[in-house]
């Protein structure tokens, strides 16, 4: 009898002979198990101390530390859950072992997993918590330095008025900005698509624009545009307003850079669509144009959805650049507060102005994506 062959030969030759294929090892998971328990204490005995440290350098009104006191104690009781997995997932290591040497070895496998289960969710809450004991720790040196310095929310609170009125400008630049990067860079991708070498200039002028826009960072673009065309008068924006004038440059400006993007976003989707919906379309008659209109571009913008959304979240955020150039927007007004208060509160107020906008849009983007993938893979959509 020969030997089998090595490697996937093995497996192939055992398969042949009828032999049967030995069960993989048993493993208890007991040591990780028991790791995971002492690290679970430790994550706690951590955070506990770095709350009580956050809690030594309060220094508040009987009311105020009242309310603290409630927010610590929620906390340092929401961290317990670490232990407790560790505890369940050690019990659940010992009780597969015990199965495994009664012979039981299906029922020590179940016990096995649900063991490596409970070890998960001490990784993720373990590191939770040594999240909040990172913060508290942070938020506590120095006699509370960084509280001071950063979330005073006095300042905070004393800067609203112009933190809001700031950031209602960043959102009309992006809301602006948003309609026409959608329209232009879909007009780059379709023409970067026309077939025929009488095309090819065209196509090269857009292969020219994205490579150029896409390779400068937007704060040099932005600072070129809008203070290079107010210093020459460009006819068009001279006439303008000083206000009106800063505003339409700093939409021309993210609108180039953030066309290049999301024009290679939408040649993506352009080119996910199979030739045969092109063929298709074609064969019934429909012309070059009235077949990306009505079969390519529909499907490709569905497609494109989500990555389309992360470069709104990104074009929102990239509007604070335009401060550099004089726009008064919310990362201006918080620029001026700081110097008005010494403290950089207000800056991280506007930061919290931010988030309000760009978590949902996030959040958002994961909803589509859920979404596409139920319908891709023939689930309900």
């Amino acid at each position: 009898m020969t030997a089998p062959a090595a490697g996937g030969g093995d497996l192939l030759a055992v398969a042949r002979s009828g032999v049967p294929r030995p069960e993989p090892r048993f493993r208890s998971r007991l040591g990780p198990a028991a790791v995971g328990l002492i690290a679970s204490f430790v994550t706690v005995g951590l955070t506990w101390a770095a709350m009580a440290a956050y809690d030594a350098s309060l220094v508040l009104s009987s009311r105020q530390r009242l309310v603290a006191h409630l927010v610590e104690w929620t906390l340092c009781a929401a961290v317990v859950a670490v232990p407790v997995a560790g505890i369940l997932g050690f019990a659940r290591a010992w009780s597969a072992r015990r199965l495994a040497r009664a012979g039981d070895l299906p029922a020590a496998r179940i016990r096995a997993e649900d063991a490596r289960d409970a070890l998960w969710y001490v990784l993720g809450l373990g590191l939770a918590a040594l999240v909040i004991a990172f913060a508290a720790y942070l938020l506590a040196a120095n006699d509370g330095a960084l509280r001071r310095v950063m979330l005073d929310w006095g300042f905070i609170w004393r800067g609203r008025r112009a933190l809001l009125r700031g950031f209602w400008l960043n959102v009309k630049i992006f809301a602006v900005t948003q309609v026409l990067v959608l329209i232009w860079a879909l007009i780059v991708a379709v023409v970067r698509m026309l077939p025929g070498r009488a095309c090819a200039p065209v196509r090269w002028l857009a292969i020219v624009y994205t490579d150029v826009f896409r390779g400068v960072p937007a704060i040099i673009v932005i600072y070129l545009i809008v203070l290079g065309f107010g210093l020459a008068d460009v006819p068009g924006f001279a006439s303008m307003n000083k206000d009106d004038q800063i505003f339409w440059l700093a939409v021309l400006s993210l609108t180039l850079v953030y066309g290049a993007y999301v024009a290679e976003v939408y040649r993506a989707g352009l080119d996910s669509i199979h030739w045969s919906q092109t063929a298709a379309a074609r064969s019934l008659g429909l012309s070059q144009w009235q077949t990306l209109r009505h079969v390519v571009i529909p499907q490709a913008i569905r497609r494109v959805l989500p990555p389309l959304i992360n470069d709104a979240v990104a074009l929102q955020k990239d509007t604070a650049l335009v401060s550099i150039v004089g726009v008064v927007e919310v990362l201006g007004a918080a620029q001026l507060l700081k110097n008005r208060f010494f403290n950089l509160s207000p800056v991280f107020g506007s930061a919290i102005l931010f988030l309000a906008i760009t978590i949902p849009l996030t959040r958002l983007v994961d909803v589509l994506i859920a979404r596409d993938r139920r319908r891709t893979q023939g689930g309900r959509s």
